[in-house]
C-alpha cells in the first residue's frame, strides 16, 4: 500500500470522527449533565411525548405529575427534555413604551 493510500484512510477515519463519533458523544454528554440537573417541580417531556411536572425524584426514577392528581413513574433516562419556563409577563411599567406599528 502506497503512503497517498495510508494517508487517505487516516483522513477518511479523522472525517468520520469528526462527523460521527464526536456530536454524539457532546448529545450524550448533554443529555447527562440534563438528567442529573433534574429538579423538582421542572417540567419535562417523555421520550414517548407525555407532558407532566416533576413532583418526587428518586434513585433511578422520578414521579410526574401528568394531570391534577395523576402521578406516573417515569425512568430518569427516558426523560426527553425540560421544557423551559415561559419567559416572565411584561411589568406595568413597560406600558409607557410605545407599540411597534407594523403598518397593517
Amino acid at each position: 500500500m502506497s503512503a497517498g493510500g495510508l494517508l487517505l484512510i487516516v483522513v477518511a477515519f479523522a472525517f468520520l470522527y469528526f462527523v460521527l463519533v464526536r456530536p454524539q458523544r457532546r448529545r450524550q454528554m448533554q443529555s447527562q449533565q440534563m438528567l442529573s440537573a433534574l429538579q423538582v417541580g421542572d417540567e419535562v417531556v417523555t421520550a414517548g411525548g407525555i407532558y407532566g411536572r416533576i413532583t418526587e425524584l428518586l434513585e433511578e426514577d422520578v414521579m410526574v405529575e401528568i394531570a391534577p392528581q395523576l402521578r406516573v413513574k417515569v425512568a430518569r433516562r427516558a426523560i426527553g427534555g425540560v421544557i423551559p419556563p415561559p419567559p416572565a409577563e411584561e411589568s406595568e411599567d413597560d406600558e409607557d413604551t410605545p407599540a411597534v406599528d407594523n403598518g397593517g
